[in-house]
């Protein structure tokens, strides 16, 4: 997987949680239904279990999108994996199950998409560390994904704890000196923040070789914004005509894909 426009001739389509919009997040089935919005790429979070499995998930605790609850790292995987993921969302989801991270991997080479795989376990990174390498020990499969977190000193140390693994700092503040905000840390990629995404910046983390994603908003909050004169829109087709950005990610992938389809024409 190339993250770069410059190399691929085209502009990663990502949909944050996979299509979140339209199926429950971090699902099978929202990964699915990124690939048919247009999707190439997909963000997706994980968490470690208390066996220490990797599962795919934003929260450290199940609640919020499952029947269960307590905190994953707290449950077996065999647990997680038998909770309801899907039924909150809408009942014809119910059943959806919580994926681990290799399932999620097995996926996205059925719809040859890449995975933009962000860290949000805290409590025991060597542990994630240790299972991170167990999944991703096929260069296939790491070729696949891009390992992403706003904690940048856990990405650096990723990096020797995971040799030959991708990494993307998060980023929604707008630095001083980007470039050096990456080298630092040893990354491959800045993850930014359409709040704080400048065309100068850009320019120079392109030309010391870093890859760019943009996140954009929920398609409510662009809409709002776009109502009182601050459309975000005729800005993210500049900068894409200018091969400023290599993957433009929201919750909408479908949004996504047109404004990528627009600035291509």
């Amino acid at each position: 997987m190339n993250w770069h426009f410059a190399t691929n001739g085209f502009v990663h389509v990502c949909g944050h949680r996979g299509h979140s919009i339209a199926a429950p997040e971090n699902t099978l089935s929202a990964l699915r239904a990124n690939h048919a919005m247009g999707g190439t790429t997909a963000e997706i979070d994980t968490v470690l279990t208390a066996d220490g499995q990797i599962v795919v998930i934003h929260d450290l605790s199940v609640d919020r999108t499952s029947n269960g609850t307590g905190a994953v790292r707290d449950l077996t995987l065999a647990q997680v994996q038998a909770l309801d993921a899907g039924g909150w969302f809408d009942p014809a989801f119910a059943g959806e199950k919580i994926p681990t991270l290799a399932e999620a991997i097995a996926l996205a080479h059925v719809l040859d998409i890449g995975l933009e795989v962000e860290v949000k376990e805290w409590r025991d990174p060597d542990g994630y560390a240790a299972a991170l390498a167990d999944v991703l020990a096929i260069s296939a499969d790491m070729a696949r994904v891009m390992i992403i977190s706003f904690d940048h000193v856990v990405l650096k140390r990723l990096k020797t704890q995971v040799p030959g693994i991708t990494t993307g700092g998060i980023v929604h503040a707008r630095h001083a000196d980007p470039v050096r905000v990456a080298q630092s840390a040893d990354l491959d990629a800045l993850c930014i923040d359409l709040s704080v995404f400048h065309p100068d910046d850009a320019r120079a983390l392109h030309a010391a070789g870093i890859a760019i994603r943009c996140h954009a908003y929920k398609p409510a909050t662009i809409a709002a914004m776009a109502a009182v004169g601050l459309d975000a829109r005729p800005h993210l087709i500049g900068w894409l005509r200018e091969g400023l950005i290599d993957t433009l990610s929201g919750d909408d992938v479908a949004w996504v894909a047109a404004v990528v389809a627009e600035a291509r024409s």
